[in-house]
Protein backbone atom coordinates (compact mmCIF):
# COMPACT_ATOMS: atom_id res chain seq x y z
CA UNK A 1 0.00 0.00 0.00
CA UNK A 2 1.19 3.47 -0.95
CA UNK A 3 1.73 5.52 1.57
CA UNK A 4 -0.20 9.23 1.86
CA UNK A 5 2.77 11.09 1.89
CA UNK A 6 4.68 9.25 -1.50
CA UNK A 7 1.84 9.73 -3.24
CA UNK A 8 1.75 13.31 -2.42
CA UNK A 9 5.32 13.53 -3.67
CA UNK A 10 4.59 11.55 -6.57
CA UNK A 11 1.99 14.68 -6.67
CA UNK A 12 4.65 17.08 -6.60
CA UNK A 13 7.30 15.91 -9.01
CA UNK A 14 3.93 15.54 -11.50
CA UNK A 15 2.91 18.95 -11.05
CA UNK A 16 6.62 20.37 -11.50
CA UNK A 17 6.49 19.00 -15.31
CA UNK A 18 2.93 19.34 -15.70
CA UNK A 19 3.31 23.14 -14.93
CA UNK A 20 6.65 23.54 -17.00
CA UNK A 21 4.55 21.87 -20.22
CA UNK A 22 1.51 24.46 -19.81
CA UNK A 23 3.65 26.68 -19.56
CA UNK A 24 5.44 26.32 -23.19
CA UNK A 25 1.93 26.03 -24.90
CA UNK A 26 2.11 28.77 -27.45
CA UNK A 27 -0.51 31.88 -27.00
CA UNK A 28 -2.00 31.37 -30.70
CA UNK A 29 -2.57 27.46 -29.29
CA UNK A 30 -4.16 29.24 -26.20
CA UNK A 31 -6.67 32.02 -28.05
CA UNK A 32 -7.26 29.13 -30.06
CA UNK A 33 -8.36 26.64 -27.42
CA UNK A 34 -10.29 29.14 -25.34
CA UNK A 35 -12.22 29.97 -28.46
CA UNK A 36 -12.85 26.20 -29.83
CA UNK A 37 -14.24 25.54 -26.24
CA UNK A 38 -16.79 28.76 -26.34
CA UNK A 39 -17.93 27.57 -29.93
CA UNK A 40 -18.45 24.35 -28.34
CA UNK A 41 -19.84 25.25 -25.20
CA UNK A 42 -21.73 22.99 -22.45
CA UNK A 43 -23.95 21.40 -24.82
CA UNK A 44 -22.95 18.17 -24.01
CA UNK A 45 -24.69 18.06 -20.87
CA UNK A 46 -28.16 18.79 -22.21
CA UNK A 47 -29.38 20.96 -19.25
CA UNK A 48 -30.99 24.67 -19.23
CA UNK A 49 -29.22 27.61 -18.35
CA UNK A 50 -28.53 28.01 -14.62
CA UNK A 51 -25.21 29.17 -12.21
CA UNK A 52 -22.01 27.95 -13.27
CA UNK A 53 -19.15 28.63 -11.21
CA UNK A 54 -15.62 29.42 -12.74
CA UNK A 55 -12.25 30.80 -12.20
CA UNK A 56 -10.44 33.82 -13.19
CA UNK A 57 -7.49 32.39 -15.33
CA UNK A 58 -3.62 33.11 -13.80
CA UNK A 59 -0.03 32.21 -15.10
CA UNK A 60 -0.88 29.74 -18.08
CA UNK A 61 -4.34 28.19 -17.17
CA UNK A 62 -6.69 27.36 -19.30
CA UNK A 63 -8.47 30.37 -20.62
CA UNK A 64 -12.06 30.26 -19.65
CA UNK A 65 -13.09 33.65 -20.15
CA UNK A 66 -14.38 32.91 -24.34
CA UNK A 67 -16.46 30.48 -22.93
CA UNK A 68 -17.98 32.35 -19.38
CA UNK A 69 -18.50 35.10 -22.30
CA UNK A 70 -20.89 32.75 -24.28
CA UNK A 71 -22.57 31.53 -21.21
CA UNK A 72 -23.62 34.83 -19.91
CA UNK A 73 -24.96 35.26 -23.71
CA UNK A 74 -27.13 32.35 -23.15
CA UNK A 75 -28.41 33.16 -19.36
CA UNK A 76 -26.01 31.67 -17.26
CA UNK A 77 -25.04 33.32 -14.12
CA UNK A 78 -21.39 33.59 -13.62
CA UNK A 79 -19.57 33.00 -10.30
CA UNK A 80 -15.81 33.29 -9.23
CA UNK A 81 -14.20 32.24 -6.17
CA UNK A 82 -13.50 33.61 -3.13
CA UNK A 83 -10.36 31.82 -0.65
CA UNK A 84 -11.15 32.02 2.61
CA UNK A 85 -8.62 29.74 4.26
CA UNK A 86 -8.57 26.47 4.15
CA UNK A 87 -12.98 26.33 3.72
CA UNK A 88 -14.25 25.48 0.74
CA UNK A 89 -14.47 28.26 -2.26
CA UNK A 90 -17.09 30.08 -1.92
CA UNK A 91 -18.32 31.75 -5.54
CA UNK A 92 -19.76 35.06 -6.06
CA UNK A 93 -21.73 36.29 -8.57
CA UNK A 94 -19.61 38.17 -11.24
CA UNK A 95 -20.39 40.18 -14.71
CA UNK A 96 -17.98 40.95 -17.33
CA UNK A 97 -17.07 44.28 -16.49
CA UNK A 98 -17.44 44.32 -12.67
CA UNK A 99 -14.39 45.26 -10.63
CA UNK A 100 -12.11 42.44 -9.10
CA UNK A 101 -9.64 42.47 -5.81
CA UNK A 102 -6.48 40.43 -6.10
CA UNK A 103 -6.93 37.61 -3.35
CA UNK A 104 -4.74 34.68 -2.22
CA UNK A 105 -2.22 33.64 -4.43
CA UNK A 106 -3.06 36.55 -7.00
CA UNK A 107 -6.54 35.20 -7.78
CA UNK A 108 -9.33 37.81 -9.04
CA UNK A 109 -11.87 37.75 -6.78
CA UNK A 110 -15.33 39.56 -6.94
CA UNK A 111 -15.57 42.52 -4.64
CA UNK A 112 -19.33 42.91 -3.11
CA UNK A 113 -21.41 40.66 -4.77
CA UNK A 114 -23.91 37.74 -3.83
CA UNK A 115 -22.92 34.37 -2.91
CA UNK A 116 -23.81 31.61 -5.24
CA UNK A 117 -24.56 28.08 -5.24
CA UNK A 118 -23.78 27.15 -8.60
CA UNK A 119 -24.84 23.99 -11.07
CA UNK A 120 -21.70 23.39 -12.96
CA UNK A 121 -18.22 24.16 -11.95
CA UNK A 122 -15.68 25.39 -14.30
CA UNK A 123 -12.26 23.99 -12.48
CA UNK A 124 -8.63 24.37 -13.43
CA UNK A 125 -6.43 22.08 -13.65
CA UNK A 126 -2.63 21.04 -14.33
CA UNK A 127 -3.03 17.41 -15.24
CA UNK A 128 -5.88 14.99 -15.72
CA UNK A 129 -6.38 11.48 -16.45
CA UNK A 130 -9.08 9.09 -18.51
CA UNK A 131 -10.63 8.35 -15.32
CA UNK A 132 -11.10 12.47 -14.56
CA UNK A 133 -8.97 12.81 -11.55
CA UNK A 134 -7.20 16.32 -11.92
CA UNK A 135 -3.60 16.99 -10.44
CA UNK A 136 -4.42 20.45 -8.92
CA UNK A 137 -1.83 23.40 -7.04
CA UNK A 138 -1.64 21.03 -3.77
CA UNK A 139 -3.63 23.23 -1.85
CA UNK A 140 -6.89 20.98 -2.11
CA UNK A 141 -9.12 24.00 -2.43
CA UNK A 142 -11.35 22.25 -5.24
CA UNK A 143 -11.26 18.96 -3.67
CA UNK A 144 -12.88 20.48 -0.30
CA UNK A 145 -15.36 22.49 -2.31
CA UNK A 146 -16.92 19.64 -4.66
CA UNK A 147 -17.15 17.26 -1.69
CA UNK A 148 -18.80 20.34 0.26
CA UNK A 149 -21.10 21.05 -2.96
CA UNK A 150 -21.60 17.28 -3.52
CA UNK A 151 -22.80 16.76 0.10
CA UNK A 152 -25.44 19.24 -0.31
CA UNK A 153 -27.18 17.80 -3.83
CA UNK A 154 -26.12 17.66 -7.49
CA UNK A 155 -22.88 19.82 -9.11
CA UNK A 156 -21.65 18.90 -11.94
CA UNK A 157 -17.40 19.62 -12.07
CA UNK A 158 -15.77 20.03 -15.61
CA UNK A 159 -12.00 20.58 -15.99
CA UNK A 160 -10.91 22.64 -18.64
CA UNK A 161 -7.89 21.59 -20.64
CA UNK A 162 -5.57 21.45 -22.93
CA UNK A 163 -5.41 18.01 -24.39
CA UNK A 164 -1.67 17.87 -24.11
CA UNK A 165 -2.22 17.98 -20.17
CA UNK A 166 -4.17 14.51 -20.14
CA UNK A 167 -1.17 12.27 -18.37
CA UNK A 168 -1.48 7.92 -17.87
CA UNK A 169 -2.79 8.06 -14.35
CA UNK A 170 -2.85 11.06 -11.91
CA UNK A 171 -1.75 9.52 -8.67
CA UNK A 172 -5.10 9.94 -6.20
CA UNK A 173 -5.16 10.16 -2.40
CA UNK A 174 -8.68 8.93 -0.87
CA UNK A 175 -9.69 12.81 -0.44
CA UNK A 176 -9.38 13.75 -4.14
CA UNK A 177 -12.61 14.52 -6.11
CA UNK A 178 -12.82 13.21 -9.61
CA UNK A 179 -14.09 15.23 -11.87
CA UNK A 180 -17.42 14.31 -14.02
CA UNK A 181 -16.39 15.48 -17.44
CA UNK A 182 -12.66 17.18 -18.68
CA UNK A 183 -13.06 19.39 -21.57
CA UNK A 184 -10.45 20.37 -23.96
CA UNK A 185 -10.77 21.77 -27.40
CA UNK A 186 -10.98 18.07 -28.54
CA UNK A 187 -14.52 17.88 -26.78
CA UNK A 188 -15.61 16.69 -23.98
CA UNK A 189 -14.20 13.36 -21.88
CA UNK A 190 -16.60 11.65 -19.57
CA UNK A 191 -14.90 9.40 -16.92
CA UNK A 192 -13.31 5.49 -18.02
CA UNK A 193 -13.35 3.49 -15.26
CA UNK A 194 -9.94 1.31 -15.61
Amino acid sequence: MTSHLTIEAEKQIMRDKARAARQVISVIERVAAGNKVAAAGLGFLGIEPGVVAAYYPVRSEFDCLPLLQRLASLGWRLGLPIIRGAAPLEFHEWTFGAPLRTGPFGIPAPVDAPQLSPAIVLVPLLAFDARCYRLGYGGGHYDRTLAALRTRGGVTAIGLAFASQEVPEVPVCPYDERLDWILTPSGPIGPIVL
